[in-house]
């Protein structure tokens, strides 16, 4: 099993140091529910809602959020994003927003925080936009759907 990489010999927390790392291009997609009552996913889908476009709001704040990663995971580098797409699709079947968040950048690290904190932030402005009327939606499914770039190359799973 290999060691963290984010503590020293000792045991402390550190930042790893990426500056003999290569550049280059890298991409990481993450992926998110929030599932709901179907009135409430309706009201969202129909821009009923008195606070405004649930949706165009939750994707703001998902490209927000991507870009301030590293100021809310403490050991996380600031990185010079060159594309962040939030995308929210509405699932009537199973009462639920799929959030997908895509990342990219030239850089010596990976962008897959940044992208699970697009779509976690996205779930969240959905919920606290709409918890007046729905307080018991629920959160989840977080998780990195695929990475490429880097030295531990390019992987993908299934949603």
């Amino acid at each position: 099993m290999s060691k963290l990489s984010h503590l020293d010999d000792q045991g402390h927390a550190n930042m790893v140091d990426v500056s003999e790392k290569q550049v280059t291009f890298r991409e990481a997609v993450a992926y998110a529910e929030i599932q709901m009552r179907p009135e409430t996913l309706a009201l969202i889908v129909d821009k009923g809602h008195k606070k405004g476009d649930v949706l165009a709001v939750a994707r703001i704040a998902g490209i927000q959020a991507a870009k301030r990663t590293s100021d809310l995971i403490p050991l996380c580098h600031p990185l010079m994003l060159s594309k962040v797409a939030v995308d929210l699709q509405p699932n009537y079947e199973r009462n639920l927003v799929e959030i997908t968040a895509t990342c990219k950048l030239s850089g010596q690290t990976g962008a897959e925080m940044e992208a699970l904190t697009a779509a976690s932030v996205a779930g969240l402005t959905i919920y606290d936009m709409c918890k007046a009327v729905d307080k018991e939606m629920v959160i989840g499914s977080v998780k990195v759907l695929a990475k490429s770039g880097g030295k531990s190359g390019d992987w993908k799973v299934e949603k």
